[in-house]
C-alpha cells in the first residue's frame, strides 16, 4: 500500500464514517422536522462528494496527468461548496432573498464551467499545473456572501431571545472562514488527501445537527412549561369552586344584591388573573401574588362565613412564581378549615436568615404528611408549587401537619437568588 493510500485511508475513512452515520441518524430522527431532515441529508451527501473530490484532486495532481479529469473534478468542488453553505442557511431558518442567493450560486457554477472550454477565464490546468484566471475567486466571493448572510441571519434571529444558542452557528462561520484562509495562504505547500476546509465543513455539519437538537430541547421545555401552567390553572379552577361561587352569587342576588355585585367583580378578577398566569414564565412580585390571594379568600369568606383569613405581611421585597401562595391557601381552606366552626388561615411573610419566608398556617384537621392523600385526591397543588419554587427560585417548601391540630407550610426563598434575578432584569 502506497503512502498516499495510507494517508487517504487514515484521513478519509473517519470523515466518511461520520457523514454516513450522521446521514443514517438524521434519516431516522423523528425529533426534527421533515424539512430539516431533507436539508441535513442533502448536506451529508454533498459533503461526502466534497471529501471524495478532495481525494480525487490530490490523486490526479500527483499520479495522473489528465487535465480534463482535474478540470471536471475541480468544477465539482467549486460548485458544491456554495451549495452546502446555502443549505446551512436553511438550517438556521433563512426564508427571504433565497432566490437571489441561488442565482449567485448558479452564476458561480456557470463561470467555473467555462474551464471545460479552456477559456482561462476562471481556472485551468496547463501542463497539469493549476492556473487561476481573472474570475478565479468567484467561488470565494459567493461563499463569503453566503457566510455573511449566515452570520447576519444568526445574530438577528437569536441575539435577543437565545443568546447562548446563537454561538454554535457563529462559531461554525468563524471555523469555515479560518479554514479557508489557512488553506489559501498558509497550508498551500502541504499535501494531504483532504483540505482543512473540507474537514471543517464535516465538523460544522455535525455541530449544526447538535444545534438543531438544542432547538428541539428548548421547544420541548417550553411546551412542558406551558402544559404545566395549564395543569396548575386547572387544579386551581376546580368545577366545584366555579359552581359553588356562582350559586353563592345567585343566592346573594336575592338577599344582598350589592354584595352579589362585589363578589361577581372579585370572581371575574380571580378568573382573569388565573388566565394571565398561563403566559407568565418569570417571577412576579409577592405583592401581586398576595393581591390574587386576597381576591380568592374574599370569595371564600363570603361562601363560608365561619372561616377567617388573616394576613401578617412584613416582607415584600422578593418575587415568586405565579400561583404560588393562592394554591396553598386554597388547599388550607378546602382540606383544612372549611369544616371547622372557627376556621382560621394565616398568611405571613417575613425576612429570615438570608432568605425570604412565606408561612401559611391553618387550624384545620391536618393530615399525615407521609401519606398526602385526602378524600381520594392527591395534593397536586402542593406538588406543583414545590417544583416551581425549587426550579425557578432555588427555594424550599416544607410541611408540618398534625392531625386534628392544623398544618403549617413554610416556603424559603434564598435572598442571594433574588439579588441575581434583579441584576439579570436590570
Amino acid at each position: 500500500m502506497t503512502e498516499f493510500s495510507v494517508n487517504a485511508l487514515v484521513t478519509v475513512a473517519p470523515l466518511l464514517l461520520i457523514l454516513i452515520g450522521l446521514g443514517i441518524t438524521v434519516a431516522i430522527d423523528s425529533y426534527i422536522s421533515r424539512g430539516q431532515r431533507r436539508v441535513l441529508m442533502g448536506i451529508c451527501v454533498l459533503t461526502i462528494l466534497l471529501v471524495l473530490e478532495d481525494v480525487a484532486d490530490t490523486f490526479l495532481a500527483t499520479r495522473i496527468v489528465n487535465p480534463p479529469a482535474r478540470t471536471w473534478n475541480s468544477i465539482l468542488g467549486y460548485c458544491v461548496r456554495p451549495v452546502i453553505l446555502m443549505l446551512f442557511l436553511y438550517v438556521v431558518g433563512v426564508k427571504n432573498k433565497a432566490r437571489v442567493l441561488w442565482l449567485l450560486i448558479c452564476v458561480n457554477a456557470l463561470i467555473h464551467l467555462t474551464a471545460v472550454f479552456d477559456s482561462k477565464i476562471c481556472f485551468g490546468f496547463p501542463g497539469n499545473n493549476f492556473y487561476r484566471g481573472p474570475l478565479g475567486y468567484t467561488a470565494h466571493v459567493v461563499s463569503g456572501i453566503l457566510l455573511g448572510c449566515l452570520l447576519f441571519r444568526t445574530i438577528r434571529e437569536y441575539s435577543r431571545v437565545r443568546r447562548a444558542e446563537m454561538w454554535i452557528p457563529i462559531c461554525n462561520v468563524l471555523l469555515i472562514v479560518t479554514a479557508v484562509v489557512l488553506d489559501s495562504f498558509i497550508l498551500t505547500s502541504l499535501e494531504g488527501p483532504v483540505s482543512l476546509t473540507t474537514i471543517v465543513i464535516v465538523c460544522t455539519t455535525l455541530f449544526f445537527y447538535i444545534w438543531l437538537h438544542l432547538q428541539f430541547v428548548r421547544e420541548h421545555e417550553r411546551d412542558l412549561m406551558a402544559a404545566q401552567r395549564i395543569r396548575i390553572m386547572m387544579t386551581q379552577i376546580q368545577p366545584h369552586f366555579l359552581y359553588n361561587t356562582l350559586s353563592t352569587i345567585q343566592s346573594l342576588c336575592r338577599t344582598d344584591p350589592d354584595k352579589a355585585v362585589s363578589v361577581t367583580e372579585e370572581f371575574g378578577t380571580y378568573l382573569r388573573q388565573n388566565l394571565e398566569s398561563l403566559n407568565r414564565t418569570d417571577l412576579i412580585p409577592i405583592q401581586k401574588e398576595l393581591e390574587h390571594t386576597r381576591v380568592y379568600t374574599g370569595i371564600e369568606e363570603v361562601r363560608f362565613p365561619r372561616i377567617r383569613i388573616e394576613y401578617d405581611i412584613e416582607d415584600t421585597e422578593f418575587s415568586v412564581p405565579a400561583l404560588t401562595v393562592q394554591p396553598l391557601v386554597e388547599n388550607a381552606i378546602r382540606h383544612g378549615v372549611r369544616i371547622c366552626q372557627n376556621g382560621l388561615v394565616t398568611i405571613a411573610t417575613r425576612k429570615g436568615n438570608a432568605c425570604h419566608e412565606i408561612i401559611i398556617t391553618d387550624n384545620g384537621k391536618g393530615f399525615d404528611v407521609k401519606n398526602p392523600e385526602l378524600d381520594g385526591e392527591t395534593h397536586i397543588g402542593i406538588r406543583n408549587v414545590r417544583e416551581r419554587i425549587e426550579t425557578m427560585c432555588g427555594g424550599t417548601l416544607t410541611i408540618d401537619s398534625v392531625v386534628d391540630v392544623g398544618t403549617t407550610i413554610m416556603i424559603r426563598i434564598p435572598e442571594e437568588r433574588m439579588q441575581r434575578g434583579k441584576e439579570t432584569v436590570s
